[in-house]
């Protein structure tokens, strides 16, 4: 049975133009104790996506369903005893902390405000081993935001997410913000307390290199839509759709010989996600694309064991 699954989930902005489709009958699955990488270029709904699951955006359609229970139906005190079971830590940990908080303090909020802690020798242990859990030393303990490095700084973000114990946390983009050699340490800290305290990820990216090392499933997107979805290693050994394949062919390859390799170029008009038209919103920039591709819809199919594609190429 699946952990967490989502089942035609629509997210609408409305406009003085119309309706922005950011997310757009979007589906998946995620077992317990996997990870599910989300990638796709910049404005193409993972983001969007991400905070819809957590309710932070109200859905405009779909459900989602979190251990057998549609979080759409729960009522206000159901949803307050199940938000703790689901987490996000942030792209950006500077602006996601208050600043006038120290390390301590802003580790021990989430415990403070679900009131889960009566005694303060109880707190306090709690948040101290938290911050041993994550690699903050206790000599941090009174040090604010501004005084950190964005390791640091992410390192809090985890500990605040990780602090009401919870069983799904939602990383949107959290190393994209750091130093090479910093997210490798915040992508293998990740790695280990996902092993360590059962925890299942939708990890929120648009580096393919990362995407690759810590996700077990990828899914695709564009324009608010899934294009594509496998296992990991199967995507990057056969990609199906045109979108995806533009996408790994844009991976830098630190060589010589790279350098003088000719790139296919993603050419053509981005289509507007107000009120879109039928059809595949990649059609205008897809060199395989026919007039039947801007016609009509093409849902996500099977197309190998595990593989799903929206291409009618595929088809």
């Amino acid at each position: 049975m699946s952990f967490i699954e989502v089942n035609h989930l629509k997210k609408y902005f409305q406009t003085p133009r119309g309706a922005l489709h950011a997310v757009d009958d979007v589906s998946f699955t995620i077992e317990k104790g996997k990870t599910l990488g989300v990638v796709g270029e910049s404005g193409c709904g993972k983001s969007t996506l991400g905070r819809t699951i957590l309710s932070m955006d109200n859905p405009t359609g779909g459900e989602i369903i979190l251990e057998g229970k549609n979080l759409s139906n729960l009522s206000k005190k159901e949803k307050k005893q199940m938000r703790p079971k689901i987490q996000m830590v942030f792209q950006d940990p500077y602006s996601s902390l208050n600043g006038r908080m120290n390390v301590r303090q802003l580790i021990a909020e989430p415990l403070i405000v679900n009131k889960l802690y009566s005694s303060k020798i109880d707190l306090e242990e709690k948040v101290s081993k938290m911050m041993d859990t994550v690699g903050l030393a206790e000599r941090l303990s009174n040090a604010y935001p501004h005084e950190l490095d964005g390791g640091r700084r992410q390192r809090i973000g985890i500990a605040r997410a990780l602090i009401l114990d919870p069983e799904f946390v939602i990383c949107d983009e959290p190393v994209s913000a750091l130093d090479v050699s910093i997210q490798a340490q915040i992508l293998n800290l990740l790695m280990d307390l996902q092993e360590e305290m059962k925890l299942t990820y939708m990890f929120i990216t648009h580096d393919l290199s990362v995407v690759r090392h810590i996700s077990d499933e990828i899914m695709v997107m564009y324009l608010g839509k899934c294009v594509e979805k496998a296992e990991a290693k199967e995507l990057f050994r056969n990609p199906k759709h045109p979108y995806t394949k533009a996408l790994l062919a844009s991976i830098p390859i630190p060589s010589v010989e790279s350098a003088h390799k000719k790139r296919e170029l993603i050419r053509g008009e981005v289509v507007n996600p107000i009120n879109p038209a039928a059809g595949c919103r990649f059609a205008l920039r897809c060199p395989y694309a026919s007039a039947e591709c801007t016609q009509m819809d093409i849902d996500l199919r099977e197309v190998t064991n595990g593989h799903f594609c929206a291409c009618i190429k595929e088809m």
